[in-house]
């Protein structure tokens, strides 16, 4: 079972879970019986919860870094004690075009394997991909490595390779069945703060690979993306990007024994105060100018003067959004066949959002008003009054700087933590992150620049914070 020692904030729990059978487990691995019902965490916010933190330096297809790519064909199927190089092929074919999306067809009639040069631009650490779908099954060498391995029926296994800018190596492709092609992917391994580097290179999140250098994936929590958050999978890493769904998850389906749903459900580019405004927000007035309130549209309008409808209102977003959790919610033992009949409980909310407010001053004026709101909403909206909610503060922002309107959202952000003592009814249930110090640079609108160390942190911190207020920790 994966670890979250990277996180900066130990958890030591080992107590009940509130309202519920379930139970956490301490840091030394103890684990306690387990209620039937899958604990869903629904995760919202803008693009930074969405997530841009890079997984690699660039997926692409491979094409011109391939030279005089030939395929030669054996007879009979596959043979894996087999020499090829020292037979005689029955057919010969020159691969005019090799990678793309049209590479030449491959002839067929027996076993087939491909044979040229790879001449990389940039000295760097790459991984190869060859072949899609069936095609994958395939042996790869470069520079007389293997780099890929994919045997009928078993997962594919891969091991980094540096090579040299400029400089040609040999390459080989041997299919081990007739479903051989030209496609195949390469990617850069070794580019700072891309999540690749992280793990490979420096060491960091070592429960994200397996032992065969692959994205490792859990087998008791499931990920779950819906509007511009998409996926449905174990977690682990499935695509180029990463948001904090991945360290949080880790977090909490370590600590709690009970099947883990994360459920996130976001939207880039979307404000509290217009697109997230939550149902029951009246409008109000400020220098003459009416705000909308919850349905409304448009965003605001002079007073006295008749407001003029847009294909927008205040608080579509959140209907958008939470309506597509309900979906996912009401169809649960279709959603998640493998967890059928157990049924779930929401456990907790995560926000990490922000951005968008602080270029509105009334918006921004609002934030801690319509936090408090939103916080109260989820958890009628869910029907889960005891469901704990953790925000995160945007990164760029820190508290001994800030001014104007980035301070007027941070303070808000901080104030709904239930040990501020401002709101008493947030006391242990209700959380605030502060993610400066986990800031590996850039800003919210730059998407921290892409570093996957900034949303893996964010996430592990989020996650320990949810796990503190589920244990009711003091």
């Amino acid at each position: 079972m994966s670890r979250f020692h990277q996180v900066s904030i130990a958890v030591f729990i080992f107590c009940f879970l509130s309202g519920d059978t379930n139970e956490v487990r301490s840091e030394d691995g103890n684990r306690l019986s387990s209620t039937s019902k899958v604990q869903v965490f629904i995760l919202s916010g803008q693009s930074n919860m969405v997530g841009a933190g890079k997984v690699t330096g660039g997926n692409s297809r491979w094409g011109t870094e391939f030279i005089d790519p030939v395929v030669s064909v054996y007879p009979g199927v596959y043979q894996p004690d087999a020499d090829y190089d020292m037979m005689q092929p029955s057919k010969v074919l020159k691969l005019d075009r090799f990678g793309g999306t049209e590479p030449t067809p491959y002839p067929g009639g027996g076993t087939q394997v491909t044979r040229g040069f790879v001449e990389v631009k940039d000295t760097g650490v790459y991984q190869f991909r060859p072949g899609y779908g069936g095609s994958m099954q395939n042996i790869m060498e470069v520079a007389g490595k293997e780099v890929h391995r994919m045997e009928p029926g078993q997962k594919a296994i891969r091991h980094d390779i540096k090579l040299t800018g400029g400089q040609r190596v040999p390459f080989k492709i041997t299919y081990l069945t007739a479903d051989a092609n030209g496609l195949g992917w390469i990617d850069r391994q070794d580019i700072p703060g891309t999540l690749a580097t992280l793990v490979k290179h420096e060491g960091k999140y070592p429960f994200l690979m397996d032992g065969q250098g692959n994205w490792a994936e859990r087998d008791d929590a499931w990920y779950r993306g819906v509007v511009t958050a998409t996926g449905s999978h174990w977690l682990g890493v499935k695509s180029g990007k990463i948001g904090p769904e991945l360290g949080f998850g880790h977090v909490v389906a370590d600590s709690i024994d009970a099947p883990v749903l994360i459920l996130k459900t976001s939207q880039g580019n979307r404000s509290l105060g217009w697109d997230f405004l939550p149902p029951g927000s009246k409008q109000f007035e400020s220098g003459g100018v009416i705000y909308a309130g919850y349905k409304e549209s448009p965003a605001s309008w002079k007073k006295g003067t008749q407001p003029q409808s847009i294909n927008w209102y205040a608080g579509k977003q959140y209907d958008d959004c939470f309506q597509a959790a309900h979906e996912v919610l009401d169809n649960f033992d279709e959603q998640f066949p493998h967890w059928k009949g157990r049924g779930y409980q929401i456990a907790g909310f995560a926000w990490w959002q922000g951005d968008k407010d602080r270029y509105n001053a009334e918006h921004a004026g609002r934030y801690e008003q319509n936090l408090v709101h939103l916080i109260k909403t989820l958890r009628k909206e869910f029907d889960a009054p005891q469901a704990k909610f953790v925000c995160a503060t945007l990164g760029q922002t820190e508290k001994e700087t800030a001014e104007g309107n980035e301070k007027l959202i941070l303070d808000a952000q901080l104030a709904i933590d239930g040990e501020a003592g401002k709101y008493p009814d947030f006391k242990g249930n209700t959380a605030t992150v502060y993610t400066h110090p986990l800031n590996q640079g850039g800003a919210s609108n730059s998407h921290y620049n892409g570093n996957a160390q900034t949303y893996m942190d964010v996430g592990l911190a989020m996650g320990a914070a949810m796990i503190k207020l589920i244990g009711g920790q003091d």
